[in-house]
């Protein structure tokens, strides 16, 4: 068994800041750390359950967050970018399940840190009409390769947002959301216990996760957090504006989606 273990940073515990979530800061070397703990944690508990190999997809920012000297050795790393497949890169290699560790509630959402993709561009994504976030996003694109969402950890607003899309992941909550910086935490000690539990009834047999698998073409909708970041996102000639800040475009795949998105996601920077 095979599982490739995506991991952000917005839904580990004891996490609510911004500052912690962005580098150059005290905070976000101390939050980067308990991270790494929580990845370790989903590690121990794919090989509790059989894993013969692992892959973990460092999925925040730049994609270079988790110290690799850190990280449990008997994993491989997933770092960096850019890369097409982006949160779930090695998805195609064989993998037979996906363990998302520290997810958050989509832009608009109730949930700790709440965005999709980037909180400067994005203030909805709709896949045919479907209000998505990132685990959504990728948890499509991991079923587009026939693998899916065994477990996710994060907040309860994360939760559920995502379980009727996953009814048979194993879902474990690592804090519960009072506000858009608020809530009540595990501690970290007791959060990186319940990710470990959770991915190893997750892998055990017989396991009951089935991939997301949606409907394509795709009929992508994006709401832009302003009307500029539309006017720029539109001088992509197959983006088609519905809206002073919206546009849509149609995808013939969930992958095309996403690099699509990314894509837009980078250009954004020229308007930062």
């Amino acid at each position: 068994m095979k599982i490739l273990i995506s991991t952000d940073i917005e839904g580990v515990a004891g996490v609510f800041n911004p500052q912690q979530t962005r580098s150059g800061n005290p905070e976000y070397e101390r939050a980067r750390v308990m991270m790494t703990h929580e990845a370790n944690a989903a590690i121990a508990g794919a090989f509790e359950a059989g894993a013969v190999e692992v892959l973990v997809n460092d999925s925040h920012g730049d994609f270079r967050n988790m110290p690799p000297d850190l990280l449990d050795p008997r994993a491989k790393m997933v770092m960096g970018k850019p890369r097409y497949l982006g949160m779930v890169a090695g998805v195609d290699d064989g993998v037979d399940a996906v363990c998302m560790i520290g997810y958050h509630s989509r832009a608009q959402g109730r949930g700790i840190l709440a965005h999709t993709i980037n909180s400067f561009a994005f203030a909805r994504v709709l896949f045919n009409e479907l209000e998505v976030g990132e685990a959504a996003i990728y948890g499509a694109l991991a079923g587009e390769y026939g693998v899916p969402v065994a477990m996710a950890s994060g907040d309860d607003a994360f939760i559920e947002e995502h379980r009727p899309l996953l009814p048979n992941a194993v879902f474990v909550q690592t804090k519960r959301a009072t506000g858009q910086h608020s809530g009540i935490s595990l501690s970290p000690s007791q959060a990186c216990d319940a990710i470990r539990s959770g991915v190893a009834a997750a892998l055990a047999p017989p396991r009951q996760a089935q991939p997301l698998v949606l409907k394509v073409p795709l009929a992508v909708r994006v709401q832009t957090q302003t009307p500029a970041l539309a006017d720029l996102f539109c001088q992509w000639p197959t983006l088609e504006r519905t809206a002073g800040d919206e546009m849509a475009f149609s995808a013939p795949s969930v992958e095309a989606a996403v690099r699509t998105l990314n894509c837009l996601s980078a250009m954004s920077a020229v308007l930062r």
